[in-house]
């Protein structure tokens, strides 16, 4: 709960649905053991091959920016450790998720961690940067690695008027970007601020 009310002071998480959603999930489930003991601590952590849990003031930035709402149809690339997958869930129904994550081994500890923790989200194992076409279009996109540039196949599978959250610039430095797809399918961009991720690794990224 420390946690929670220092993201809450801080401006972090300042809507209803996020906080009951950081509120209900334990992100100590979401950590590799070893991390236990930092699992309450406003920091990325390493979760194996090259990946990361990021910190929860970065998922609550990305969580509120995307104003998710209950029943929305969401698609997440990079699955990780599950623990935006659980939040994301929290607010708009696992049912309404797909996610999705490049590597096998951690695709698996995802679906491990979310299915303990009482998930019932679909997790595959693929090119995140191509999105998901078979369950698209979708209300939401968010991309939990750092890309050159806010893929194509992303854009496509996404509804009009529907908003993508994603890191774009440098290869681990670069700036959150919101994009909201308007009806004659170009994207209009906000800028979050500066951040780092690892690099979205796919045909259309890194």
């Amino acid at each position: 709960m420390d946690l929670i009310d220092t993201l809450v002071r801080y401006g972090y998480i300042y809507s209803a649905p996020v906080r009951r959603a950081f509120e209900k999930v334990d992100r100590k489930a979401f950590v590799p053991e070893n991390s236990w003991r930092a699992a309450y601590s406003d920091r990325p952590l390493s979760i194996g091959y090259g990946q990361t849990i990021s910190a929860p003031s970065m998922v609550a930035i990305m969580l509120e920016a995307l104003d998710l709402k209950e029943g929305q149809k969401v698609l997440e690339i990079g699955t990780g450790s599950g623990y935006n997958a659980a939040l994301i869930a929290e607010i708009v129904g696992d049912e309404n998720l797909i996610s999705i994550e490049r590597i096998p081994e951690i695709a698996q500890m995802g679906k491990d961690n979310l299915k303990k923790a009482g998930y019932s989200v679909k997790v595959f194992t693929g090119d995140g940067t191509m999105g998901y076409e078979a369950e698209a279009p979708y209300d939401r996109i968010i991309v939990t690695a750092a890309s050159p540039r806010i893929p194509p196949p992303l854009v496509e599978q996404l509804k009009v008027e529907g908003k993508i959250c994603i890191p774009v610039g440098k290869r681990y430095f670069c700036d959150l970007i919101v994009g909201e797809k308007k009806k004659d399918g170009t994207i209009e961009k906000k800028n979050h601020g500066s951040c780092a991720f690892v690099p979205l690794i796919g045909k259309e990224g890194w």
